[in-house]
């Protein structure tokens, strides 16, 4: 079975206090979940059309893991304590193999 990619860009942050609040949730709700936190923060460089934003990609076992827990309540707690915080473009993906 494929595993699941889930990555989330901050296009923009507009309260870290918020920001802050959404991750102390949304983490442990994740790794509770079996997620691998993989990549966590400003690119290094970027190219062609490449925003320097924050990225983040974690790792599931599946791709209906990774809907589960963003459909999931413990999850959508998260978001709702993120609010209008951020901006951001979360894609989930299932893998090559």
């Amino acid at each position: 079975m494929a595993k699941g990619y889930w990555i989330n860009f901050f296009h923009s942050v507009t309260d870290p206090d918020k920001v802050e609040a959404y991750r102390k949730l949304a983490g442990p709700v994740m790794q509770a979940a079996g997620a691998r936190f993989l990549v966590r923060g400003e690119p290094t460089k970027v190219y062609e059309a490449g925003l320097m934003q924050r990225v983040v990609l974690i790792e599931f076992d599946s791709v209906e893991q990774a809907i589960a827990v963003h459909d999931g309540p413990g999850y959508q707690a998260a978001v709702k304590a993120l609010g209008n915080g951020a901006k951001r473009d979360l894609r989930i993906v299932e893998g090559l193999a």
